[in-house]
């Protein structure tokens, strides 16, 4: 069950989606969003017309408060897949997440969707977690729909210690059995196991194993990530596109681009 947060639905869940960077710097990527939306969506009614209608998706995580280095180019929806703190538990953490929210709102983007990461302890702490981020759409094992894309966020990683961590194989399990067939785009602050979880000429796997099943089972068009700097790149199965869309390099500074994805109505 989608969450009760809703967007005007401008055209049906039937889609192609294109991966870009400006400048050409990204592989174009094609493969098809197939499907009807379904009704326990709450399909709205739609405010205009477009007969090849497009929207256009930015995607970013790991800034690690320093957000305001980047230049983000404009698209429809902007998402962060997490840690953009460096530890929210201490103070100047919880002014850089206000700056955070700030920034956010500054952006020129019609949506914005965050997913907590490891670092984001004050969200994982708080009463009501979305209280706490105004100028996005926050998703904890939730989701939203936006155009007809359904969009399901979680910040669950298999670590003991960071914030939304879960120690339990069991517990990970029966979380991610929570994402819904028929989800769209994913939105993991952890990688799927074996999946750009790991750094090159690596052979140690940071992902989940238990997201891993839950993506075979619901086959979503793209899964975003991030949570392993080094794995930062595009991977293609029969089903699914990965991206872990990590900016943050090995020497505290951030050494890589957002990327863009366009969905081209079929």
């Amino acid at each position: 069950m989608f969450s009760s947060h809703r967007f005007t639905n401008l055209v049906d869940a039937a889609w192609v989606i294109e991966a870009f960077a400006e400048g050409g710097e990204y592989p174009l990527l094609h493969f098809s969003l197939t499907g009807s939306v379904d009704s326990c969506m709450g399909r709205l009614s739609a405010t205009k017309t477009r007969s090849k209608p497009r929207l256009t998706l930015v995607v970013l995580s790991d800034t690690h408060a320093l957000h305001r280095d980047l230049d983000v180019p404009d698209a429809d929806i902007l998402v962060h897949a997490g840690d953009f703190t460096l530890f929210s538990l201490f103070s100047r953490s919880n002014r850089s997440i206000a700056d955070f929210d700030k920034w956010l709102g500054e952006l020129p983007h019609r949506h914005k969707i965050v997913v907590p990461g490891n670092h984001e302890y004050v969200l994982e702490k708080a009463a009501s977690p979305k209280t706490t981020l105004h100028s996005a759409c926050v998703l904890i094992n939730e989701g939203v729909e936006i155009d007809g894309l359904r969009f399901w966020g979680s910040p669950l990683t298999p670590l003991g210690g960071g914030a939304f961590g879960v120690a339990s194989a069991t517990d990970r399990r029966n979380l991610d059995h929570q994402i819904p067939d028929g989800t769209d785009v994913l939105i993991t602050h952890s990688p799927p196991f074996g999946i750009l979880d790991s750094a090159p000429g690596s052979d140690f796997h940071a992902g989940c194993q238990e997201l891993l099943e839950a993506v075979k089972r619901v086959r979503p068009k793209l899964h975003m990530f991030d949570h392993i700097h080094a794995g930062y790149g595009t991977f293609t199965d029969d089903f699914t596109t990965y991206v872990n869309a990590s900016l943050m390099g090995p020497y505290g500074a951030l050494d890589k681009r957002p990327m863009l994805f366009q969905f081209k109505g079929a």
